[in-house]
Parts: C-alpha cells; structure tokens; sequence
C-alpha cells in the first residue's frame, strides 16, 4: 500500500517543474500584458494632454485677437468722438463769423463819429459821453463771444494780421512798422475776421521795404 503512494508522491514532484515553469510564463505574460495596457494609457494621456494644450493656445490666441479687436473699436470710437467734439466746438466757434462780420461797419461808424465830434463843445458833450458808453458796451458784448480788436499802432508790419494801404518814409519809426492805424482789425476765437488796414514806414533813405 505505500509504494503507490510513493510513486504518486514522486510523479507530483516530477510535474512541480513545469507547473512552476508555467506559472513563471503566465506571470511574464501578465507583466508584459500590464505593461502594455500602461503605455497605453500612457500614450492616449499624452495624446489628451496635447490636444488640450493646443485648445487652449487656440482659445488664447482667440481672446488676444477679441481683445485687440475690442482695443482698436474702443480707439476709433474715441477718435470718432474726439473728432465730432472738435467739429462742434468749431462750429460754436464761427457759428457767429458772417454775423460777427456784419456789425464791424457799426463798430467803425461809432469809432469815426467821436474822431470827428468836438469834444470841447458842451452842447454836444452829452452826446458823445453816450455815443462813448454805447461802443465801450458794443465792444463790451462782442469780446464776449471770442471777438478781439487788432490795434497793431507801433508794431511791426506783420502781413498775416495787417493789410498795408501805403508806405511812408520815417526817420522815428524803424523800417517795417506800423506808422498808423486806419481801420482796425478783428479776430474771431483766434481767427482773422478782418485784417488792420496800416500804414507802414520805411527808412528814408532806402526803397520800398516790404518784408515783415
């Protein structure tokens, strides 16, 4: 009855090689199975990673454009306004210029007519203190809306703002000034309304200087 099982005993330790031989295959197999399924997954991360990093480049890129599309509205929208601005505030600047230029021959008759009033006749002295208060307050008025006389009597020529009626030799004026003022002139808010109607020296001995 014991060699039986001696021999099962010695068959079962003949077949614990190859079990074992097996055993070690199948775990190789499972680690290189494993491994596999890792560098997969390994690969399709990768993949994932990269395709979320350049949705990402490409949502940036986007919001930069967005941002200097918005940049550049904003700009020509504050260049649009600045401009509409600038040709508002000119138009309330010159609105007035033809009707401003109307009342100069007004200014000018009120001007002449106490040139010419005789200023030591009491009878007429009422008058003329009253034609006085009504330039000075004619005046008055108009420098209120940006008009300004041009009163250029010892200055130098300047044919920008004066217009010379004639020339005059003078030995106590320098050459080039202006010797007289027939007419004055007049500025709107900075721009010529009416230039000052001169007269304009020259040196005695030279000829006729007209450089400003």
């Amino acid at each position: 009855m014991s060699e039986p099982r001696d021999v099962q005993s010695e068959q079962n330790e003949t077949l614990d090689p190859q079990t074992e031989a097996q055993a070690v295959d199948a775990e190789q197999v499972e680690v290189v199975e494993g491994e596999a399924v890792e560098g997969e997954v390994v690969d399709e991360t990768a993949e994932k990673i990269a395709s979320l990093e350049k949705a990402l480049a490409a949502a940036e890129a986007k919001v930069t454009e967005q941002q200097d599309s918005v940049l550049r509205a904003r700009a020509e929208a504050d260049n649009a306004r600045r401009r509409a601005d600038g040709e508002v505030e000119k138009a309330r600047k010159f609105a007035l210029e033809r009707f401003a230029g109307e009342l100069l021959p007004v200014i000018d008759n009120l001007e002449r007519g106490l040139q010419m009033a005789d200023t030591e006749n009491e009878a007429i002295k009422p008058m003329v203190e009253g034609v006085e208060m009504t330039l000075k307050s004619f005046v008055s008025t108009i420098e209120k809306f940006g008009m300004a006389p041009i009163d250029p009597q010892g200055e130098a020529f300047n044919p920008e703002l004066h217009q010379a009626m004639s020339m005059q030799e003078s030995a106590d004026f320098a050459p080039n000034t202006v010797m007289a003022v027939m007419q004055k002139g007049y500025e709107l808010n900075g721009r010529l309304l009416r230039p000052a109607m001169v007269m304009v020296s020259r040196a005695p001995s030279d000829g006729v200087d007209t450089q400003a």
